[in-house]
């Protein structure tokens, strides 16, 4: 579904990503974790055509994407959330979710056919049902809570009608309540769209992905199934220090999960 390459980016003499070579299975559900500045949100940045990489390539079903503009790439089927929320805060639910509907159909002119209007209020609701925020239509952006917000970005990013969703950190700030509703929600869109999540809530993500790529310093450190990156040494040293650290520990950040 997604093939990545030696993909290398390099701010300065910071080197983000370093030769990260990785493929995307279809129809899995995938995050990648890491510490801090592991080149995570910037991989994303890159496969979603925010930034140019300096060397490597990603192929997105079988199509070299490598260097075309984020709007090109949208129209093959990636769309992504931010890490930091961005939603028309003066404007409802439904007319968030409109706008990115729009564009979608391109109806943006003013002698566009009306069917087309019909389209994008048919999507609106698909998306509103989808997220589960059709009780929260006609509420203004700005009066929702933390996790409506996060349910509204994702929703303004299927409105585009992706085949592969990039979800970056969809969960930070949450209360337990919202991380289960969320979580059960991007659980339900994994079965019609393929979902890669940053997330750094590890309880989370050992409870969500199917497969787990861990990221340190830019490169790839390790890659499995859940039960996999909790065996592995290497990672339970890069997050926890040392392998031999006490249980509680261990449990909190969800390696024994």
């Amino acid at each position: 579904m997604l093939q990545i390459a030696d993909l290398t980016k390099r701010f300065g003499g910071l080197v983000a990503l370093d030769r990260v070579t990785l493929d995307f299975e279809a129809d899995v559900l995938h995050a990648i974790i890491g510490p801090n500045g592991a080149g995570k949100t910037t991989l994303f940045n890159t496969i979603s055509g925010m930034l140019r990489s300096d060397s490597g390539s990603v192929r997105f079903r079988g199509t070299d994407i490598s260097g075309m503009a984020p709007h090109r790439i949208s129209r093959l089927g990636i769309s992504r959330s931010l890490q930091i929320k961005s939603v028309f805060d003066s404007m409802t639910v439904a007319e968030n979710l409109w706008i990115a509907a729009q564009a979608r159909e391109g109806v943006m002119h003013p002698f566009s056919n009306r069917s087309r209007f019909s389209r994008t209020a048919g999507r609106v609701d698909e998306i509103l049902e989808q997220t589960g925020l059709e009780g929260l239509r006609d509420s203004p952006a700005g009066t929702l809570s933390y996790g409506d917000v996060a349910l509204l970005e994702i929703g303004i990013a299927l409105a585009t009608g992706p085949t592969l969703l990039l979800l970056d950190e969809p969960i930070c700030g949450m209360g337990p309540a919202e991380t289960e509703a969320t979580v059960e929600k991007i659980r339900h869109l994994a079965e019609s769209v393929d979902i890669i999540i940053i997330e750094h809530d590890m309880p989370v993500v050992f409870d969500l992905a199917e497969r787990i790529t861990v990221m340190a310093q830019g490169g790839v450190l390790a890659r499995g199934t859940p039960q996999d990156i909790a065996d592995n040494a290497a990672v339970r040293e890069a997050y926890l220090g040392d392998e031999d650290d006490d249980e509680d520990d261990e449990d909190e950040d969800g390696f024994d999960a």
